[in-house]
């Protein structure tokens, strides 16, 4: 099991950076993503640009200062939260994620893919809030 927690700053106010994160049918700005399928309230498939599905089941949702899920695919099981909190010039997020391996060797690799995933993922978000 790898665990990775961030906590970042953006300038812009806590609404904006909620409504960003958590609104599956806008995703274009995720360069890792080619589409999301919503298929209820709680449940939606991430299927990323090299074709991989992972599926996700919303846990909590406390808009909007609080989300997070469970997730899994053929390789990985995890877990995801967000912490969206209002600073004074913006929002601070931290996000957590946990992720453990399905395969044993896979193991060493997590920690690595799980850091550029969480890089790439709040570069593309800092890229979007600044629009």
């Amino acid at each position: 099991m790898s665990t990775s927690k961030v906590t970042v700053h953006f300038p812009c106010p806590v609404e904006r950076v909620w409504q960003t994160v958590t609104d599956l049918s806008r995703t274009a700005w995720r360069s890792d993503l080619k589409r999301v399928d919503v298929l209820d309230e709680i449940h939606f498939v991430e299927h990323s640009k090299s074709g991989f599905a992972t599926r996700f089941t919303v846990t909590v949702c406390e808009p909007p200062r609080f989300w997070a899920f469970v997730m899994e695919n053929e390789n990985m099981s995890g877990s995801w939260e967000g912490i969206f909190e209002a600073a004074e010039d913006g929002t601070l997020l931290t996000c957590s994620e946990t992720v453990t391996a399905r395969r044993f060797w896979m193991r060493p690799l997590v920690p690595g893919y799980l850091k550029r995933q969480q890089r790439l993922y709040l570069k593309d978000l800092r890229k979007e809030l600044g629009k």
